[in-house]
């Protein structure tokens, strides 16, 4: 993929964040496109586990989209929920034996460049997208986890407006996980 679609995919990624952060509903049409475009840059890169998550990313992203078209309205977004805590470690622990299985699969089969380092971007945010196409707050954590490991690995394969973008999505994340906490306080008070 050219550098030009790289940054395209990356600024499209800013908007989609920005729009999600926000709770706009407007983020899932920048989201697909960008999905799509960066398929083709982690395929030339090696990276098969990032590009197989966007093909998930495309396809959650219409059932999301689906999903917040028929979620409660707020005056200034979709409203949110909250995991119980029981919920939260069967999807701590799934994402983490899901990341395993997939990074020894990837290193077993496959040339890929960072088969668990990739992987561990990979479980973390199918975990974080599903969740987020709930509505749930906790896929904000997801997100920043994902961003850490994701910032690294996307610098050391080149990929700069990718690493910086995922460098933004880590403050965007945490912004995120602020108002949406804010958020779910105003809906419960």
């Amino acid at each position: 993929m050219s550098d030009y679609l790289e940054w395209i995919a990356a600024f499209l990624g800013l908007i989609t964040v920005i729009l999600v952060v926000r709770r706009s509903i407007w983020n899932y049409p920048f989201a697909l496109v960008m999905v799509a475009l960066y398929f083709f840059e982690f395929v030339h890169e090696k990276l098969y586990s990032d590009a197989l998550l966007q093909i998930f990313f495309f396809l959650i992203n219409g059932y999301g989209w689906w999903m917040w078209r028929r979620a409660p309205a707020m005056e200034d977004g979709v409203a949110v929920e909250r995991m119980s805590i029981s919920l939260r470690m069967t999807w701590l622990a799934a994402t983490a034996m899901a990341s395993l299985l997939w990074g020894w699969a990837m290193a077993s089969l496959t040339d890929a460049a960072a088969p668990f380092i990739d992987a561990a971007i990979a479980g973390s945010s199918v975990a974080a997208q599903s969740l987020q196409s709930l509505r749930r707050v906790e896929s904000w954590a997801l997100w920043i986890v994902a961003d850490l490991i994701a910032v690294p690995l996307y610098w050391s394969k080149g990929l700069y407006p990718t690493a910086g973008l995922y460098g933004i999505f880590l403050i965007l994340a945490i912004v995120g996980l602020v108002n949406w906490h804010r958020t779910l306080e105003r809906e419960t008070a």
